[in-house]
């Protein structure tokens, strides 16, 4: 599926059959899963598969998930980030994007799950040898059939003249301005990229030769570096088909643009 199709129809999924995915096809997730580490190379996070989905879920129901809702997934994959610097976070969660890219083409359904609420020692108790720190899931498996009676809420999406900055006096970017770039497809699509409780957090500061990557402030650091982590993802598979094939540099500092404090987490080169 071409990754624009892919944006538009990405969902995450509440509710999955109870049906477990074939022992083969979750070998075959499993050496995926040590390819992504092995291609991000740092070893500052690892992914860890628990294909007992049930045994997971009844541990964590009442204190994972959203507000102690748990996500009840027949199998579930673990970020686990070895130590709390902003690049573990932001890479772990660019990885598990990729990931869910993977699931999908595989016939599979996802859904991101937070279990930052839960102690430590639930975590030490729950998750197998656990050596970092765990606060996001990945459920997947094959979604419930839709009730063709329920209504589907819809998402507003920032538009192109909202998120995409020409300079730091605030000054937005014109579809003219991003067409003249060649950015205009590659921006129009990365607006249907997913975030936190779809609040878009990302802005986008154009120079003269490379993006930059800006974070409205959040009270919750490590959401926001996932959120960025995710973005940074969708950037440069999208950029790969205008002929962008670098990567994104990470770097922490801060910018105020038109008065409002934003928290800069990378540039890309164009």
């Amino acid at each position: 599926m071409l990754m624009t199709n892919f944006l538009r129809e990405r969902k995450s999924v509440r509710e999955f059959k109870s049906v477990n995915v074939n022992k083969q096809l979750l070998d075959d997730i499993e050496d995926y899963l040590r390819l992504l580490e092995t291609e991000e190379g740092s070893g500052d996070f690892r992914f860890v598969l628990y294909k007992d989905g049930n045994r997971l879920y009844d541990g964590l129901k009442g204190i994972g998930g959203y507000s102690g809702v748990m996500i009840q997934g027949p199998h579930y994959v673990a970020l686990e980030v070895m130590n709390s610097q902003d690049k573990s976070i932001i890479n772990g969660a660019y990885f598990m994007e990729k990931l869910i890219t993977r699931l999908n083409s595989l016939g599979l359904d996802t859904c991101w799950v937070s279990v930052g609420s839960v102690t430590q020692g639930e975590k030490v108790r729950l998750f197998d040898d656990l050596l970092g720190d765990i606060n996001y899931l990945l459920a997947f498996g094959y979604r419930k059939p839709r009730n063709p009676f329920e209504e589907i809420p819809f998402s507003n999406r920032l538009g192109l003249d909202e998120f995409v900055y020409l300079d730091i006096s605030g000054k937005k970017a014109t579809l003219a301005d991003l067409e003249n770039r060649g950015l205009d497809d590659l921006f129009y699509y990365l607006r249907y990229a997913p975030s936190s409780f779809n609040r878009q957090p990302w802005r986008f500061l154009l120079e003269k030769e490379k993006v930059v990557l800006l974070m409205e402030s959040s009270d919750n650091r490590e959401s926001a570096l996932v959120d960025a982590g995710v973005i940074m993802y969708y950037f440069v598979e999208l950029g790969k088909a205008i002929g962008i094939n670098t990567k994104w540099n990470i770097i922490n500092s801060n910018q105020s643009i038109d008065g409002k404090e934003y928290r800069i987490v990378g540039e890309i080169v164009l």
